[in-house]
């Protein structure tokens, strides 16, 4: 039995160190070249000029509505351009914005999952093919680490940012339209997975008597109907609510890359623990 168990030994460190030695390259190999094509998507190279860069026009719509309408103009992580017409509650009238020639609105979240995913690629790249390496937790540490910034990137698509209303209110996003939107309308721009989603709020300014019943709401990626708050001394109430959106089908390949290279990683660390386990093991 102790022979068999010691040619048995023989056979998986041969196998773990064939693992160590080629699978591993090979799926590192794999990973850059997936998250360079997910790079890719995000259509901002090194060294080309903005101006440069591809212009996508998205429509904005609700079959089941047509309280807001626009087309929005994405330049690699920039919103250059928003043409939104928006018809007010109370008077029925349509009214009509653009982005002032001198703004564009920066997306944030596509700006950092893009970084993620290259600093995922710089944490790939740093273990070419004549690294050798010498232990399970070695690549443990790897995957680990690759892992973590692909689970931020696709965090960043995945889970907009939660905002107050006066935060929104304060917005430099407010400023950026022409005409200047009126003073009982909020508006605010987010990607919520493959989606690139505008928000409208009309307000309804609350009476200075009404102290009773003011609650001011609390942070939230959408807010309803009902949401008071308080700005430059005034209170607030959101009378009505409008997200339009538009599928962008690029994020949407990177979404997929993700969830490939998190794969990926985690068959890798799957089959680097199974050995762990055995050379773990002890029998009496």
């Amino acid at each position: 039995m102790a022979a068999a168990s010691q040619a048995e030994r023989s056979v998986l460190e041969e196998e773990f160190q064939w693992l160590l030695r080629e699978e591993v390259h090979a799926v590192l190999k794999q990973l850059q070249d997936i998250l360079k094509e997910a790079s890719r998507r995000f259509a901002v190279p090194a060294g080309v000029l903005e101006s440069h860069l591809k212009q996508e026009n998205f429509i904005l719509g609700s079959s089941t509505m047509d309280q807001v309408k626009g087309v929005l103009t994405l330049q690699g992580e920039a919103l250059t351009q928003a043409d939104i017409n928006i018809k007010m509650a109370k008077s029925n009238q349509v009214f009509h914005f653009t982005f002032r020639e001198d703004k564009q609105w920066k997306m944030q979240q596509i700006q950092d999952a893009r970084n993620h995913v290259n600093q995922a690629l710089q944490l790939l790249s740093s273990r070419d093919e004549s690294y050798r390496f010498k232990t399970g937790a070695e690549v443990d540490k790897l995957m680990d680490a690759v892992m973590l910034q692909l689970s931020r990137a696709r965090n960043r698509l995945t889970t907009p940012a939660s905002m107050t209303l006066p935060e929104v209110a304060s917005s430099s996003l407010m400023k950026m339209f022409s005409p200047p939107l009126p003073g009982d309308v909020l508006v605010n721009f987010y990607i919520n997975l493959s989606k690139l989603c505008l928000t409208v709020y009309q307000l309804h300014l609350l009476q200075p008597n009404s102290n009773k019943n003011f609650k001011p709401a609390g942070s939230s990626v959408l807010h309803n109907p009902g949401a008071m708050f308080e700005v430059n001394a005034l209170k607030f109430e959101v009378s009505h609510v409008h997200k339009v959106e538009c599928v962008v089908p690029w994020l949407n390949d990177t979404l997929v890359f993700f969830t490939i290279s998190l794969q990926l990683c985690q068959q890798l660390k799957d089959k680097i623990s199974v050995f762990s386990s055995y050379w773990n093991y002890r029998p009496f």
